[in-house]
């Protein structure tokens, strides 16, 4: 690309280098250090998140005084996005970033799989918000054996709108994996809110619950639901019934599947893994209790804090593990799961580049893989 230069930070230099070699045009080269009272100098080698932020807005900074025509950031995940909306006295740490942007002097910038759609209205800039959906669902019909017998689940209903845009690329169904955490009831006693009997304290194991027999003043549709949720157990019966409960930091959770994936690949998709407690729990759920053939985690994100690698590698349930690289895994990571498979979307990113200094619509690139 002519009169353009590309700057990278220290945050995923592998991806810059794939991007930048897609494109045709080599990185700019920078100074990458800090002075000995920890202060920036748009040359740190960090791989601490803040640093990574401070460094693109002094980059950004540098390049706007330099006299650059326009300036486009382009953050493949976006810093702090699971914090885009108050809890309690909290900030909304997203906004804030946004905020540092646009003053740092940004005129654009393109991002992806953003955590909550609404986040583009926090920024003051246009905003290319990219999907790895197009990516992810080629990889799915090139790599996974009878995908056509597949169904594709969220692990929450937050994610039912992000997984009903995968299912109808693919054109297969989708389920959703309900979740009810338990509360205090008007005794003081911790129960579920599905109304299911307490377990016992301190006990996390899978246990089976009967329904209770219907009274003769319900309803005969009610009796159906009750009856079909039943009859995706394993054996078929209705003492089978298709319930978990699982101990979490605030007590227990009741989980239910609401869909069907007996004898099906069922995938487990969500736009971020970082702690993958509730992953797993979906998974054992959908395997153990669901009949699911097998359970391929796919996120665009794969943050994977903590010994959360670890877990997934030692989770029988767990049959691949897919996220891109837009975030960077280190390479003892990677060894260390057998399981993960890391999908390459710097095409998709290069051709946004190039068609945002041409001049061209990247509107193409929402529902076309590259």
């Amino acid at each position: 690309m002519r009169n353009t230069k590309i700057l990278a930070g220290s945050s995923h230099p592998e991806l810059a280098e794939l991007v930048t070699k897609r494109l045709g045009t080599p990185l700019s080269e920078t100074t990458l250090k800090k002075f000995s009272n920890k202060e920036t100098n748009v040359e740190i080698r960090s791989k601490n998140m803040n640093d990574n932020i401070i460094e693109l807005c002094i980059m950004i900074q540098a390049a706007r005084i330099g006299s650059a025509k326009r300036i486009t950031a382009v953050l493949p995940y976006f810093p702090y996005c699971k914090q885009s909306k108050r809890k309690g006295r909290t900030s909304i740490t997203a906004k804030l970033v946004a905020n540092m942007l646009a003053v740092a002097g940004v005129d654009h910038i393109i991002t992806m799989d953003l955590h909550a759609s609404q986040m583009q209205g926090f920024f003051q800039r246009p905003v290319d918000n990219l999907y790895a959906e197009p990516v992810i669902a080629r990889w799915i019909t090139q790599t996974v054996p009878n995908w056509q017998n597949g169904v594709i689940v969220s692990k929450n209903a937050g994610g039912a709108k992000r997984v009903t845009s995968l299912a109808d690329a693919l054109r297969l169904d989708f389920a959703l994996i309900h979740k009810d955490r338990s509360r205090m009831g008007p005794q003081g006693q911790n129960r579920p809110y599905s109304g299911m009997p307490k377990s016992n304290e301190g006990d996390s194991t899978v246990r089976v619950f009967e329904e209770e027999k219907a009274s003769e003043e319900t309803p005969q549709d009610l009796t159906a639901s009750i009856s079909s949720l039943n009859e995706t157990g394993i054996n078929g019966d209705i003492v089978n019934a298709a319930v978990t409960v699982v101990a979490d930091k605030d007590g227990e959770s009741t989980i239910t599947l609401v869909g069907d994936v007996y004898e099906k690949v069922a995938f487990l998709t969500d736009d971020i893994i970082d702690n993958c407690g509730s992953f797993l729990d979906a998974a054992d759920h959908l395997v153990k209790k669901c009949g699911a053939d097998k359970v391929y985690i796919i996120a665009t994100h794969g943050v994977l804090s903590g010994d959360s690698i670890n877990k997934i590698e030692a989770c029988d349930s767990v049959y691949k593990l897919v996220v891109t690289n837009t975030f960077p895994i280190p390479k003892e990571k990677m060894d260390q799961c057998s399981k993960l498979v890391v999908i390459d979307i710097s095409n998709t990113l290069a051709e946004a580049i190039r068609r945002t200094h041409n001049g061209e619509s990247v509107s193409y690139l929402f529902n076309h893989a590259e």
